[in-house]
């Protein structure tokens, strides 16, 4: 047989061995739409994880002790070690914070020691070194 021949013939009788194929398979169930639509849930679902996420962080932990504590200052004295002023009612307390411990410093009366600075945090205790340096150095060694 001629190749010139044989070629075309091959090509067609695959052609129509291709065509009846595909009419005998069933169509697949997956379409462009379908797959369009999980993809979209799929998004929505991610995105309202993402939202909670955000709006819990945004509402923040509620005070526990019903308002009666609020941290005044902090200063980190090593990488793992941080003092701590904490007001509960009319007292300060200063606390020493470290990896597995909570120890009361010094107890003294609210706005001691501020140097008519206000005691929000960011200032006031935290940002006065001359301060912590005097409540180290005297009775807030010991307790």
């Amino acid at each position: 047989m001629n190749p010139a021949r044989a070629l075309p013939c091959m090509v067609l009788g695959m052609m129509a061995a291709t065509a009846h194929a595909a009419d005998a398979l069933p169509q697949s169930p997956v379409t462009f739409s379908g797959l369009l639509q999980v993809l979209f849930g799929l998004a929505l679902v991610v995105a309202a994880i993402f939202a909670t996420g955000w709006l819990l962080r945004r509402l923040g932990p509620t005070q526990s002790a019903g308002g009666l504590l609020r941290v005044v200052g902090g200063v980190m004295v090593g990488p793992r070690e941080r003092l701590v002023v904490v007001e509960v009612g009319e007292q300060w307390l200063v606390v020493g914070v470290a990896a597995g411990s909570v120890n009361l410093l010094h107890a003294l009366p609210k706005g001691a020691g501020t140097g008519g600075a206000s005691t929000t945090a960011g200032s006031g205790i935290a940002s006065d070194p001359a301060w912590l340096k005097r409540l180290l150095s005297g009775s807030g060694q010991g307790r």
